[in-house]
Parts: structure tokens; sequence; C-alpha cells
């Protein structure tokens, strides 16, 4: 790739930065130049390689599935049909076993969650320099400075999309407390427990002791969610990148390189694995949670 004559700092910056579109401080709309450019365009900037790569795999899930629901039959399936069939009722089972509320959205909701988060972490599985260095050749032809051409292809890699799906899962919590329980009832569990007492004047007291603490653990629960995706993907990206840097170290640095990532890619397929559960199965309890009442 053209981040080839960098240095090994250079390079993994390159790789880590994210293909950022905005407004620059002069009021122009375009695409970042580097880190700083990326700082100053602010919180409204958009991560255009995290929303193509999230929106592409969603298509993929979409149009896979899709597929496999107008092949389904009475027959026994076979081949791709059998998998897809497997995966429905695997996580059929886990909503069952961990939601005992009544709502058809949950096990749709689950599916999504899993397969599509699987998906963008196995992009991670993905040779680090492949798609980058791609995207620069094809940047080059139309003109643009491959050294300015960034892309990341782990959407989980960044925190705005899995603070994005946190977020979705935050909301719809809020959503279901506030429709099963009523606005009295979410109050009350918020400021009732767990410090209880039956003298009025010290439920009183004890509101604002048990809205810290409840709040505290209502608002850990997005943030919580997104962080562990993320912190476990981040993880894995850099070790990846940082094996890549062995491969510009001679033949038997190139050879150590490869058994190393192949190695940390086998291991790497239970955290894609693992992390796409939890993700689900979180947002099932969270969901469980929000559907009963203390």
């Amino acid at each position: 790739m053209a981040s080839e004559n960098l240095t090994s700092t250079a390079y993994i910056k390159h790789h880590l930065q994210n293909l950022t579109f905005g407004v620059h401080p002069d009021g122009s709309w375009g695409l970042a130049h580097g880190a700083q450019e990326a700082r100053e365009m602010g919180f409204w900037a958009i991560h255009l390689d995290t929303m193509f790569w999230s929106v592409l795999l969603g298509c993929v899930f979409l149009w896979l599935f899709r597929k496999a629901a107008k092949r389904a039959t009475s027959d026994t399936p076979s081949g791709f049909l059998n998998f897809v069939e497997w995966v429905v009722e695997f996580i059929d089972d886990n909503v069952r076993g961990s939601f005992s509320g009544k709502n058809d959205m949950v096990a749709p909701l689950a599916l999504t969650l899993f397969v599509w988060i699987l998906l963008q972490n196995t992009m991670d599985l993905v040779p680090v320099d492949w798609i980058p260095w791609t995207t620069q050749k094809i940047a080059a032809l139309f003109g643009a400075d491959p050294r300015h051409v960034y892309m990341k292809v782990v959407p989980t890699t960044d925190p705005n999309a899995t603070f994005g799906m946190s977020f979705a899962v935050f909301a719809l919590m809020l959503y279901y407390s506030l429709k099963i329980k009523g606005p009295l009832g979410f109050a009350a569990e918020l400021t009732m427990q767990p410090f209880e007492a039956k003298n009025p004047v010290l439920k009183i007291l004890f509101m604002p002791v048990n809205l810290f603490l409840e709040g505290i653990g209502l608002l850990s629960k997005p943030v919580s969610l997104s962080l562990r995706l993320f912190g476990n993907l981040f993880a894995g990206e850099m070790i990846f990148i940082l094996i890549a840097l062995l491969f510009s170290g001679g033949v038997v640095l190139g050879l150590l390189g490869g058994a190393l990532q192949w190695a940390w890619a086998v291991f790497h397929i239970l955290i894609v694995l693992l992390q796409a559960f939890i993700f689900m199965v979180l947002t099932v309890v969270y969901l469980d949670m929000a559907h009963h009442e203390h």
C-alpha cells in the first residue's frame, strides 16, 4: 500500500484513521487529510468507511436470510438453509431462556444484532492491508493522494458504531420501561430501591440516594455494552496491525509474522463470535428487565 515507506508509528496511525467527511475550519466540505483535520471537523463529521461497511454488511445479512427464507421448504434442509435454520433456532432458544416477557420484536432484534455484529467482527479476519491497499489504488486512478486515503473495514472498532447500536438498545429499554410500568412505576423503580423504609420521611430522604445509584446503573448499561464490543475488537485489530509490521522486516520475520497472523486469526474467531453473542444476550436481558416491575 502507499504507506509502505512510512515509519512503524505512522503505519499504525494510518491504519487506525477513519475516512472522515465533514466541514473544514474554512467552511468547506470535504475529506479529512489526517487525524488533525478529522478532529477539527468536530462531532458532526461522518466516518464514511464505518457507514459503508456497516450498511453493506447489513444488506448482505438481509439478502442471505431472505434468500434462505424463499428457499425454505417442509423437507429436511441442507447446506446453507440448514445453517440459517440452526442460527435461527440458536437465537430463539437463547431468547426463550433469557426473556420471560411477551414481545414478538425481541427475537428478530436478537437475530439481527447477532448476525450483523458477527459479520462486522468477521471483517477483522481480512488481512489488514488488502482492502486499504485496493482502496488507495482506486483513489490514485482518480487523482487522489493515496497517503490521505484511509479505510477501516471493521465497523465495530469504531466507537461511533458500537455506541450507536447500544444507544438504540437503550432507547428500547426506556420505551418499554415506560410502556410496561408507566411513568410513575418507572420513576418509583429508580427512586424506591435499593434503600427502602416505611417511615415517610426516611423514604423521601432515600429518594435522591436511590436515584443516584439506580441512575448510574441504568446509564452504565449502554456504555458498558458499547465499550466492551469496541475494546475487544480494537485490541484484536491492533494486534493484527502489529503482526503485519513483521512482513517488512525480511524473510525470517515475514515467516514469523505469517505464523503469528494465522495463530491469532484462529484465536480471534472465538472473540468474533463471543462478542456478538454477548452483545445479543445482554440486549435480551436488558429488555427483559424493562418488561418487569420490581
